[in-house]
């Protein structure tokens, strides 16, 4: 990017969870002249450099809205997902993959030349058996159990494909971990626990134990530094994919350290029992796919984002995990839709 240039910026999924604190970067950022944010609601959420327009990417026939939008462009910053509802993930695959299609087209036509496209961990094929930490060259083809992986797997073949045909645009593949903030805690517990647990129970005088299923080891990093990683992304001549993650790794001794509440072995089929009959009968949201996923989620090597954005989270893996809770406890959330804030409901 020429230093005197100044961007028009065009974000997909504007107002969730990642969306959010991206559109406040965006904000802050003097190489940024004007942001369009995207989302199926527009929100009452007033940001100076900003303008919002409602669009939902599920739709046949919001193509020519779509490319409006993106016409005058510098680059688009795709972050539209949909996590629900995991009972009909020909839904979720309408929104996800099909909106993506619709989005990439748009950019071809418009010659944008700038995509951010945001994947992710899940994205990745199961890990080595020596639990050693994968590059971004390590296969994406996901896990084939679970509709969210499979998905962002599918995304990552159309990326490929995009590439091929239009070399004029440079391309990004964003891929963290699992991301919490604090604004965003509301909605995450609707999203995987359901809306009728409250947020009051999650309280380490309450959690004397902490389950430690077979392999669950994941990371996780705070929104806001995924955030700072997609806008030097925008920023700098790069292309390609970047793992992003923050230390330490999680499992359930850094689990039992939050919550003062020691850890417990359990067969990770007993918790995938119990899981997929909480969600045959509809009392949680969260697929036991998803559980069979995690427990193969590779674990990432964050060097390039470090090396070429010159990228380092500002809080841990647990400060990002504490900001989460603190969220859930007291029903934290934004000025969006998506991010409604709510103890229970």
């Amino acid at each position: 990017m020429n230093p005197s240039e100044r961007l028009r910026v065009v974000v997909t999924g504007a107002t969730g969870n990642v969306g959010t604190s991206l559109m406040r970067a965006l904000e802050r950022e003097p190489r940024v002249a004007s942001v369009l944010g995207l989302s199926r609601r527009r929100p009452p959420l007033t940001l100076a450099k900003t303008e919002w327009a409602e669009v939902d990417l599920s739709l046949e026939g919001d193509e020519a809205r779509l490319a409006r939008y993106v016409a005058d462009a510098d680059a688009v910053v795709h972050l539209a997902w949909r996590f629900q509802p995991t009972h009909d993930p020909a839904t979720t695959w309408q929104s996800n993959v099909l909106g993506s299609v619709r989005v990439f087209d748009a950019v071809a036509a418009a010659r944008v030349p700038v995509l951010v496209c945001a994947s992710s961990v899940g994205a990745y094929s199961p890990g080595p058996g020596n639990g050693a930490p994968v590059s971004e060259s390590w296969p994406t083809h996901g896990w084939p159990g679970a509709a969210y992986t499979r998905e962002k797997a599918y995304v990552e073949r159309l990326l490929d494909v995009f590439e091929r045909d239009h070399p004029q645009t440079r391309v990004v593949r964003m891929r963290p971990g699992f991301l919490f903030k604090e604004e965003s805690a509301s909605e995450q517990r609707r999203i995987f626990a359901g809306r009728w647990l409250p947020g009051q129970l999650f309280r380490p005088d309450l959690l004397p134990l902490v389950p430690d299923p077979d392999g669950l080891r994941f990371q996780v990093l705070h929104t806001d530094d995924a955030a700072d990683a997609y806008l030097r992304a925008l920023l700098r001549d790069v292309r390609g994919a970047f793992n992003l993650a923050a230390d330490p790794v999680v499992d359930a001794e850094v689990l039992g350290g939050m919550f003062a509440a020691r850890p417990v072995r359990v067969p990770s089929s007993a918790v995938r029992g119990a899981l997929a009959t909480a969600w045959r009968m509809r009392a949680v949201p969260a697929s036991p796919d998803l559980f069979d996923a995690v427990l193969r989620l590779p674990l990432m090597a964050t060097e390039r984002a470090r090396r070429d954005l010159e990228w380092t989270p500002a809080r841990t893996s647990v400060e990002a995990l504490e900001a989460f809770l603190r969220g859930v406890r007291a029903g934290g959330g934004d000025a969006t839709e998506p991010l409604a804030g709510r103890r229970f409901g």
